[in-house]
């Protein structure tokens, strides 16, 4: 008997507290982004410079839910409690994925940020706020980034960091390109290389291709001849993307390894069942003449004459 008085009580109090809540939270009103500026008067005063900063006139959102309210709430109770983040949508206080919701109300329109709830930043519990800060941007661009991009990625990715100061690299340090040249930090769609495996968020290039075509246009082809290490495997079968102590970026210091990783003999496949090819008998490689195999395979990316990559 005394169990269910008990529990009785117990649905009691837990439904007064749910019409509690919602006649609080009818309460809670908007109230305009000019009673902000009483105590906000730093954020109010250069916010229509702001990307986020969408004017009555452009129709975008209801008259009352622009400028502050739009991201934060409505804000009647903020102001009747004179302040405090737990009276209103701050996102210090926001889990990752209630802060990620927030930011996708607008955001989920866009095409670059189709794939970000599959994304590696996503399953790793990184919000919009880790990486953007809205009111205090580092730059003017609208990307509104809490820090340079290389700083930012470098907070989280040391390893890279060190890669980029390697004697052969690409120039991210140097501010010739970004991470994002190459990366989409919200994440992408399905890879098409590599048999599905590849590099986490690497973007592609038309033709859904990998990003280093972007720049490194001569390679793409089609070619009449196809290496398959490039048109498979990748780039990244030879090359370290991000930096390497070997000239080229290289993952080996000789061409000679690199090409021997696959050219060794092994495997039964391709369209004439006979593996990888092997170097003839002429071409001894203790001889130094034939251990630089691009000196005569001088179109090892793909050819348009020779089956070999030769001239």
């Amino acid at each position: 008997m005394m169990i269910q008085v008990r529990l009785i009580v117990n649905h009691l109090i837990t439904g007064l507290l749910f019409f509690a809540t919602v006649a609080v939270a009818a309460e809670n009103t908007y109230v305009g982004s000019t009673v902000c500026r009483g105590c906000h008067p730093d954020v109010w005063m250069n916010f229509n410079k702001n990307p986020h900063f969408k004017s009555i006139a452009a129709g975008d959102l209801p008259k009352a839910q622009t400028g502050c309210e739009g991201c934060h709430g409505p804000g009647k109770n903020h102001v009747e409690a004179r302040g405090g983040k737990t009276s209103i949508g701050a996102f210090s206080l926001m889990d990752a994925r209630h802060a990620t919701d927030t930011c996708l109300t607008c955001h989920t329109k866009d095409l670059s940020r189709g794939n970000i709830r599959r994304s590696s930043h996503t399953m790793a519990e990184v919000a919009c706020n880790n990486c953007h800060s809205i009111h205090k941007a580092a730059g003017n661009g609208k990307s509104l980034l809490a820090k340079r991009q290389a700083d930012l990625c470098y907070g989280c990715h040391a390893n890279i960091r060190a890669l980029f100061s390697m004697p052969s690299k690409h120039r991210v340090n140097e501010g010739f390109m970004q991470c994002t040249d190459c990366h989409n930090p919200h994440g992408t769609a399905a890879p098409t290389w590599r048999a599905g495996i590849r590099p986490r968020m690497v973007d592609q290039a038309l033709a859904n291709e990998e990003p280093c075509l972007k720049c490194h246009s001569d390679k793409r082809g089609p070619f009449a001849f196809e290496h398959a290490s490039v048109r498979v495997e990748g780039c990244e079968t030879c090359h370290n993307p991000h930096g390497s102590m070997n000239k080229k970026m290289l993952r080996r210091p000789t061409i000679m390894t690199v090409c021997l990783e696959c050219h060794n003999g092994t495997g039964n496949f391709g369209i004439q069942s006979s593996g990888i090819r092997t170097q003839t008998g002429t071409h001894n490689m203790a001889d130094p003449r034939y251990q630089n195999c691009t000196t005569c395979h001088v179109r090892i990316h793909g050819s348009n004459s020779d089956p070999t990559f030769l001239k």
